[in-house]
């Protein structure tokens, strides 16, 4: 493989990001990082956490590059890192795998002339405003309007700007645009909580784990959601306040006037996209981003390349994380036969060892950025630490997890010569193995630092009473102090790891996982509690995009079953289960009681893939008239070709049935899709047939809004009904009988119905006796908590 690596004109392995080329360079550049919202200078590091942490000079700007005049960076450089000799050169690697992850642009709102963006200042992007809310931001995290840098009263967000539409050449959802915007809009209310905040949307998309949670705390927080389409924004010559104009959903003509409008622009393919795609030789799709199978989502068309995150499509954090661990997955299968070849070791200085040497405290508070600094008075937490006994040095940091941090941390052990470590900051859970190494750099053990969790336990909890959380941060601090004193160096044990996986649940995700870990070389135990593999799967028939789950599964099934080093285990239960990381010891169960059959298995992980089951409700005669079905039973009866095209004449789908309510607030993401999708089979059996589908909002994210544009072409009515107003049933003489409110013209709808199909939540199997095996913690929504 070649790479085309271009000159940045300092040595990395000379620059110590130290700043003072910076500090005297004398051209002004609007920095790209802040969205153009601040400057830097022509000799810069593009973001505080960049990789490598060293300077880079632009090109572009440069005065000594087009004019050969200035090098005030070289004369100030004391590290001699300035080589302006640099050229472009091609690097050539020998690789096994390729995973191609260049992200995404997004989409410029110059391109919707009714909204002026390019006119006005105060009309910024989703972008824009993110580094507006940042403590490392231009304006400090400071809410304030870029025409004036006054503080704006009213803000709009204005949704699906550059997505779900066709005259943008974007008729997909950009899947991340709503969960951003509610972000933007209860952290915004976190720097300044007398804003006033309204979103104008079609629907909001906040599908997934957690999500609508997030919604429901926007709303109680005062933030107003209109359901509109803003047709027009105009500027006030002389206020530089806005005005929209929007239509409602019952027709109504309105306008509103704000101070600062965010455009929630959508996402693009990347800039690139086409001369990658020839180099790779992979295929992209009409809409520019890698093209791939839906049960491939990771394969290119090109063998031993793979595609991870928003090039695939686009999507949010969460789902591209998963998507990077599936591709490093997909490569170690490829690179199996060669693991541990070509290894580095990670070299660390050797350990200090002075046991009788009294305690010498470093304290490092963070204010992760407005996370923690815009509720705990960190000054004087500081202050407050630097009295306490055995503490030599206290540092407060805007972010204690960046780069620049963590050299710091390394310099102050090094300089000061401590031997305890204090980080009040985040959680543990997911960053005391960063703070761990970073001692480690510096010569002291990995044990001696401790964590405070100040965020979580503090700023988080204690948002609106400022005062008592400093005071408790301040106790914690104290606490964590103490038992630094009494913390000591502790030696690791070599232990080997056992290498086998148990996987729990053979669905599509458990057979998936197991035929992973075998490919890249490792044993596994595959259990599954009902008496045949497959799970959810095995009542899926038909797919949005025309593919064959059941040819999928039998395939799976297959090789799941043929492969040596899978041992498959049907009806089949844990026991009990015992263990540490790399070695753990399962007694599974066959058969009910205490009389069940048993066996031990030894392994060195466990994966958890339980599934999850559609909710049995007890409402819309479900269970009381035999043409109210589930989605899942419907599927199955046209794929069984139970039902004919005189059994389809008037089908009514109901959305969100025991889903986004009290009993389970959240979305289960895969609802509309299925409905979509047996509405489209229905239309294909019964062209002629009245499909009405009662929404809340339709979650049809990604490429599959694609699918519910042709449901609306073929005649599909979809049908919004509110939480307040949820659709009656009746049984009126054995036909079902469907009231619902329509929302437009505020009137009751009344539809008899061949069909009632329920759209019903995704459940959680029951997890608790597991829970308690395994000893990991459950989401209040009962479903396995991750572990960031």
């Amino acid at each position: 493989m070649e790479v085309l690596k271009q000159p940045r004109y300092v040595d990395e392995t000379k620059c110590t990001a130290c700043g003072v080329c910076a500090t005297y360079c004398p051209v002004p550049v609007p920095d790209a990082y802040d969205e153009n919202l601040a400057n830097r200078t022509a000799i810069y590091i593009p973001y505080a956490q960049a990789a490598p942490s060293a300077y880079v000079v632009d090109p572009n700007y440069c005065l000594f590059l087009n004019r050969q005049e200035c090098k005030q960076c070289t004369r100030t450089c004391g590290a001699d890192a300035i080589n302006f000799d640099q050229r472009p050169e091609v690097l050539t690697y020998q690789v096994g795998a390729l995973i191609l992850s260049p992200g995404f642009k997004t989409f410029d709102p110059a391109r919707v002339p009714s909204y002026h963006y390019a006119d006005s200042l105060n009309i910024v992007t989703g972008k824009e405003f993110e580094r507006i809310c940042s403590a490392s931001g231009p304006y400090i995290g400071k809410i304030l309007r870029p025409s004036d840098l006054r503080k704006p009263d009213k803000i709009a967000f204005i949704q699906c700007i550059g997505s779900r539409d066709r005259a943008s050449g974007n008729p997909y959802c950009s899947s991340v645009c709503c969960k951003y915007a509610v972000k933007d809009a209860i952290v915004a209310l976190e720097h300044e909580p007398d804003l006033d905040i309204t979103i104008f949307f079609m629907d909001m998309r906040l599908y997934g784990k957690g999500f609508e949670t997030f919604y429901e705390r926007a709303m109680a927080q005062g933030v107003k959601f209109v359901r509109a389409r803003v047709s027009e924004i105009k500027e006030h010559p002389q206020t530089k306040g806005l005005t929209l104009r929007y239509v409602t959903e019952d027709g109504s003509l309105k306008k509103d006037s704000f101070d600062l409008v965010v455009l929630a622009h959508g996402i693009e393919a990347p800039e690139g996209n086409s001369a990658l795609a020839m180099a790779a030789s992979i295929r992209l799709n009409e809409y520019g981003f890698c093209e791939t199978s839906l049960f491939s989502p990771l394969d290119t068309a090109r063998k031993g390349i793979f595609v991870a995150g928003a090039f695939q499509g686009p999507k949010s954090i969460p789902d591209s994380v998963i998507q990077a661990g599936g591709a490093a997955a997909s490569a170690a299968e490829l690179l199996a036969s060669v693991r541990n070849t070509m290894v580095s070791e990670k070299v660390y200085p050797d350990e200090r060892s002075e046991p009788d040497e009294p305690p010498k405290i470093g304290v490092f508070v963070c204010h992760c950025g407005k996370n923690i600094g815009a509720v705990v008075d960190v000054q004087e937490v500081k202050k407050y630490a630097d009295t306490l006994a055995d503490v030599l040095v206290v540092e407060d940091n805007l972010y204690s997890c960046s780069q620049d941090t963590q050299a710091l941390i390394r310099e102050t052990v090094i300089k000061h010569k401590l031997n305890r470590i204090v980080v009040a900051a985040c959680t543990p859970r997911t960053h005391e193995s960063l703070f761990q190494d970073t001692i480690r750099e510096a010569g002291l053990n990995k044990c001696l630092v401790e964590m405070v969790n100040i965020r979580d336990q503090c700023s988080w909890v204690h948002m609106h009473q400022k005062g008592a959380a400093t005071e408790k941060a301040k106790e914690l601090i104290r606490m964590g102090i103490a038992k630094a004193r009494l913390i000591q160096p502790l030696s690791e044990a070599v232990i080997g790891v056992i290498p086998k996986g148990l996987i729990v649940g053979g669905g599509l995700s458990g057979m998936t996982a197991a035929l992973s870990l075998v490919r890249q070389g490792f044993e596994c135990y595959l259990i599954e509690r009902s008496s045949d593999l497959g799970g959810n799967l095995r009542h899926t028939y038909f797919t949005l995009d025309g593919s064959d789950p059941q040819k999928h599964l039998d395939r799976l099934r297959r090789e799941v079953r043929d492969h040596d080093n899978i041992h498959v285990f049907t009806g089949a239960t844990i026991r009990e289960s015992d263990g540490f990381v790399g070695n753990f010891r399962t007694v599974l169960s066959f058969g009910n009681g205490e009389n069940g059959r048993t066996i031990e298995v030894e392994h060195g992980t466990i994966i958890i893939s339980t599934g999850a089951t559609p909710y049995q409700p007890d409402e819309y005669l479900y269970g009381k008239h035999e043409n109210v079905l589930l989605q899942q039973a419907l599927e199955e009866r046209l794929a069984h070709r139970k039902l004919g095209p005189k059994d389809l004449n008037h089908v009514v789908m109901i959305q969100c049935v025991g889903s986004r309510d009290k009993t389970h607030p959240y979305c289960s993401a895969v609802c509309c899709g299925q409905a979509i999708k047996n509405a489209l089979k229905i239309k294909e059996i019964n062209p002629d047939a009245n499909v009405t589908i009662l929404y809340r909002d339709v979650m049809t994210y990604g490429f599959s809004e694609d699918y519910y544009a042709l449901a609306r072409d073929r005649g599909i009515v979809f049908m919004r009904y509110g939480p307040d107003h949820k659709p009656r049933v009746e049984d009126i003489d054995g036909v079902i009988r469907v009231t619902v409110q329509n929302q437009l013209m505020k009137k009751n709808i009344i539809i008899d119905a061949d069909l009632l199909v329920l759209s019903t939540a995704m459940v959680p199997r029951e997890n608790r006796k597991l829970v308690e095996q395994l000893k990991v913690p459950l989401s209040a929504d009962e479903f396995f908590l991750e572990s960031h």
